[in-house]
Order: C-alpha cells, then sequence, then structure tokens
C-alpha cells in the first residue's frame, strides 16, 4: 500500500485543481463590494485604492513565499498546522489554527447567505420580480443558504474528478463574467458615467473634490484589502491529497496568488476608470454599494444582470476549497490524537475525510443562522482575518526555526542551500504582517460598538483560550506523547 494511501487519502489533485483550489478561495464577491465600500470604510482613500491593493499583495506573497517553502517540505493534510507544529510548538500550531478553523468555517456560512442576494438582484434586474420577492422572503433565504452548503459540503465528500468538475468550470465561469465588468469598465469613462448619471436620475456628477494625500489613510486601506488575499493556503491544507506535492504544492501556491494580485488590480483599475472615487464616498456614506450596482448607472438591465451573476458565481467559487481547508486542519488534528479519532474516518468509495468534513460543514451551519437571527455578517470576517494575519506571522516564523528544530524536514525546503535569504525574505514577511495586524486590531478596538462580543479580537481570544484549555487536556492525557511531533503524519 502506498504510503498517502495509508492514511486513508489519495493524492488526486493535480496542479491545475490546486490552483483552482487557492484561487476560488481568494477571488469571492468581495472583489465586487471591498474595492468600492473601502471609500465608506477608509474615508479619505480616495483615488489610492490601486496603491493600497498594490501595498495589501506585498505581504500576502511574503507569506504565500513561506507557504511554499514549507509545502515543499511537508505536503501533507492540514498544511499550516503541520508546519508550525513542527517548527514552531505543537501548542502553537494546534491553538493558531484552531482559531483559523473558527474563523473560516463561519464565514463559509457567511458566503453561503450573502449569496443569496445576489441571485435575488440577477432575478429582479431581468423582470422576474416574483422569484427576487421570493428569495427576499427571511426563511427561504436561509433554506437556500443551507441547500448551497449542503451542496459544496456533498462537492467535498464526492472529492476527486466531482471536486475538480465542479471547481474548474466556477472558477472559468468567474474570470469570463468578471472580464465582462473589466470590458466595460475600460470602454466606458468618467465623462459617460456623468451622462448617463444624470439620463437616468436627473442629478448631475459633482465636482471632483481636493483631497489631501495621507500615508496613515493609504495603510488602513491595504490592511483592510490584505483580506481579499486571504485563501491560498488551502491548496497547503489539500497537501495530503496532491499529486507530485513536493513540486506542484509550492507552484500552486505563487501561481494562484500573482493570479489573483493582477485580477484585483486590473478589475478595480477598470471599476474606478468608469466610475468616480468621489461619486462612490458620497453615496457609500448613505447605502451600501457593489460594483454590479454602480455600473447598472451606464449599462442596461440585461447587461447588470450578467455581472450580478458574476458576484453570485464569485461567492459560489468561495465555498469549495474553503470547506477543503477546514476540514483538512480538523482531519490533521485528529491524525496527531488531538481530537478523537472519529474524525479519520474516511468515505470508502470516495476516499475523503466524511466526518471532519460533515463537522466543519455543521459549524457552517451555524454561521448562517447566526447571519439569519443576528444580521451582523462581518464579526466572523474579521475574526477569519484576525486569525489569519496572526497564522501567517507563524508560517513565516516556521521558515526560519524548522532548520534549528528539525533537520530532517527541513532538507526538502526550498531555498535549503540559500539559508540567509530564506530567512530574511521569512522575517520581512513576518514584520510586514505584524504591521498589518496593528492596524487590522487597532481598527476594531476603535470602532463606534456598545457590545464587547461584536469585537472580533476579543472574539478571537476566546476562541484561543477555549483552544488552550483542550490542547492541555490533551497533553495531561498524553504525557509521552510528544515524539509525534517531530514527524510528518503517516501519509
Amino acid at each position: 500500500m502506498k504510503k498517502e494511501e495509508s492514511q486513508g487519502l489519495v493524492r488526486h489533485l493535480n496542479l491545475l485543481t490546486l490552483t483552482a483550489t487557492g484561487i476560488c478561495s481568494m477571488v469571492g464577491a468581495s472583489i465586487y463590494v471591498v474595492p468600492v465600500m473601502i471609500q465608506k470604510n477608509v474615508p479619505g482613500i480616495g483615488p489610492d485604492v490601486l496603491p493600497a491593493f498594490l501595498i495589501a499583495a506585498v505581504p500576502a506573497l511574503f507569506a504565500a513565499l513561506s507557504y511554499a517553502v514549507l509545502a515543499s517540505a511537508m505536503p501533507s493534510a492540514g498544511g499550516s498546522y503541520i508546519y508550525a507544529s513542527r517548527s514552531l510548538n505543537p501548542y502553537i500550531g494546534f491553538v493558531a489554527t484552531f482559531s483559523q478553523w473558527f474563523g473560516l468555517s463561519f464565514v463559509i456560512g457567511v458566503v453561503a447567505f450573502v449569496t443569496i442576494p445576489f441571485f435575488r438582484d440577477f432575478f429582479n434586474a431581468l423582470g422576474f420580480v416574483e422569484i427576487g420577492t421570493f428569495l427576499a422572503i427571511p426563511l427561504v433565504r436561509l433554506c437556500a443558504a443551507m441547500a448551497i452548503l449542503l451542496f459544496f459540503t456533498y462537492t467535498n465528500i464526492r472529492g476527486g474528478t466531482f471536486y475538480a468538475n465542479t471547481l474548474i468550470p466556477l472558477m472559468i465561469l468567474m474570470f469570463f463574467l468578471g472580464g465582462i465588468v473589466v470590458f466595460f469598465g475600460f470602454y466606458y469613462d468618467k465623462t459617460d458615467f456623468a451622462k448617463a448619471l444624470l439620463a437616468k436620475t436627473g442629478i448631475p456628477l459633482m465636482e471632483k473634490p481636493l483631497l489631501a494625500f495621507s500615508w496613515q489613510t493609504l495603510f488602513t486601506g491595504a490592511s483592510i484589502l490584505f483580506a481579499s488575499f486571504i485563501g491560498f493556503d488551502s491548496i497547503a491544507q489539500a497537501g495530503g491529497e496532491a499529486k507530485n506535492p513536493y513540486q506542484h504544492l509550492p507552484k500552486a501556491i505563487m501561481l494562484s496568488i500573482l493570479l489573483v494580485g493582477i485580477y484585483y488590480v486590473v478589475f478595480s483599475a477598470a471599476v474606478y476608470h468608469t466610475i468616480p472615487w468621489w461619486y462612490i464616498a458620497e453615496v457609500a456614506k448613505e447605502k451600501d454599494l457593489t460594483a454590479p450596482g454602480l455600473f447598472s448607472v451606464v449599462l442596461n438591465p440585461f447587461w447588470s444582470a450578467i455581472i450580478l451573476s458574476g458576484a453570485a458565481i464569485a461567492l459560489l467559487n468561495d465555498l469549495p476549497g474553503m470547506i477543503l481547508s477546514v476540514s483538512r486542519l480538523v482531519f490533521a488534528w485528529a491524525k496527531d490524537g488531538i481530537i478523537s479519532p472519529f474524525f479519520l474516518r474516511i468515505n470508502q468509495k470516495h476516499r475523503t475525510p466524511q466526518n471532519a468534513i460533515l463537522f466543519s460543514s455543521s459549524m457552517s451551519a451555524l454561521g448562517i443562522l447566526g447571519c439569519h437571527f443576528a444580521g451582523d455578517i462581518f464579526l466572523g470576517i474579521d475574526i477569519m482575518v484576525t486569525s489569519m494575519l496572526v497564522n501567517f506571522m507563524l508560517i513565516c516564523l516556521s521558515v526560519v526555526f524548522l532548520p534549528l528544530r528539525n533537520k530532517s524536514l527541513s532538507r526538502q525546503m526550498l531555498g535549503y542551500r540559500f539559508p540567509k535569504i530564506r530567512t530574511l525574505l521569512a522575517l520581512i514577511g513576518v514584520f510586514l504582517l505584524f504591521a498589518l495586524l496593528i492596524f487590522h486590531t487597532m481598527k476594531d478596538l476603535n470602532r463606534e460598538q456598545n457590545h464587547w462580543y461584536f469585537r472580533a479580537t476579543w472574539v478571537w481570544l476566546i476562541v484561543m483560550t477555549f483552544g488552550s484549555v483542550w490542547y492541555g487536556i490533551f497533553r495531561l492525557k498524553n504525557k509521552k506523547g510528544k515524539s509525534r511531533f517531530s514527524e510528518l503524519p503517516e501519509g
């Protein structure tokens, strides 16, 4: 029996599927929302959205480099947990990825929940108002979100060809529909927008205001836009199922971050080529905006509906890779004995970690219920961003410490012959990510909010505390189990 089959998983994910997993986990509907709503969240950023995107891409690139280096040495299921636990400390590896699992699982539910309004607006734009009205019913929206979650849970359990045949067409469709936005963004300009706005609403476009440049505003914007790059680590979590993992994992990680970075910049440039930033900044004070909604000023209902469908497809794209990511973390914890071996159960037909997938999807269902009853979709996202910033810093540190703690594993690392360069790049990544974490935490703690439990920082600390208690119980029961953390799990 092959080593990779001894744990029940099989290496079936090729380079294309791995890259698609990373791309789809990153490019969600945030590209249709964040680059415009940042005018409200970061007042004064004005024309500097593109520079902020480029700044945000830099620490993401350094983190991706560290992931690629570690993936080449430790291609196992639950990548980020394995990297930190073998390079730094088992406790650090578990509690950090536990908060990651918690945040991502809830965000999966948030994504499923917020997809429904895009479909509602799609039908409304085409004139099918009855369908749009039906989807606006709260109970219908809840059930539809649950149905979406169930489908992509099933997609993960089926795995293999079914997973690839679902994910890759969605990715192609997402890029195609996004390409339509890019085309119209560069086809029209601000003069066309001003004319269309006056013709449709009778309101002339306001004059462009004078705006002073601020470095603090620019970096605050970058800390928010950094969230758009979170997701490429899902490739590392699939390390136990990657074909030719020592080559394909690093390639897929770097390909996904580079392709997504280019796409973000081109898409945002197209939006701001047509839609004046000062118009977005003014209107965003009164209501939430999306790129499809803004382009509806210059487009007819048919094309408005098409780009709305693009936003919905982009959201659906998030789910397969994210479910894969969180379930493989659970599987890796169980492999190390930190949680019940119940989560090691493999679907014998499809060779996927069925119980780990179902457990993580159950947590995502709670995220859907939380959105339905509480109406707050941003708390889970902020928790995820905090968790991922911390995790990315730990991954960069893992590159530094793996050669000191585990020489046998480190010999497989990319750049093994250039340790000083590799270490320098990892430390630069730590510095940049820590700076973004400071900006993100200050924004969270300083925003107007009456209840502490709506602040992601405090919820994240509670989750970390719960993970610490769980790990402490595990170690008390397994005092002689330390040696297992010096090697990779079988397979």
